[in-house]
């Protein structure tokens, strides 16, 4: 996790911080679903590179909004799921995901 020195003063700028990017957004959008495999999440993500998945996912697990599962099984089998933290996000993307739709039917007409 970031220390407080780390974050920004505002509230809305400390958000932006920790996810205010396109792969973030649409990786807590699946895991709000259910917890996912690395390769389920990169084929979902239509455009990400595995470079950029890797990098959001191990930032995002050093931030705590997600967890990283390794069972203990052969071939190796890791899931990614929110934790508390991150499943506090859901208000947050439902409110984007109303106004998204509304944007949406605004301009369908």
């Amino acid at each position: 996790m970031k220390t407080k020195e780390e974050l920004p003063d505002c509230p809305v700028a400390t958000t932006v911080a920790l996810i205010g990017n396109k792969w973030k957004l649409l990786i807590i959008r699946n895991l709000l679903v259910r917890p996912w495999r690395f390769n389920e999440l990169h084929k979902s993500l239509d455009g990400i590179s595995q470079k950029v998945l890797t990098e959001s996912l191990r930032q995002m697990e050093a931030d705590g909004i997600i967890t990283r599962t390794v069972y203990p099984e052969v071939p190796p089998r890791v899931e990614y799921a929110l934790s508390e933290l991150g499943e506090s996000m859901r208000p947050i993307l439902d409110s984007m995901q109303a106004w998204g739709n509304s944007y949406k039917t605004t301009f369908e007409q």
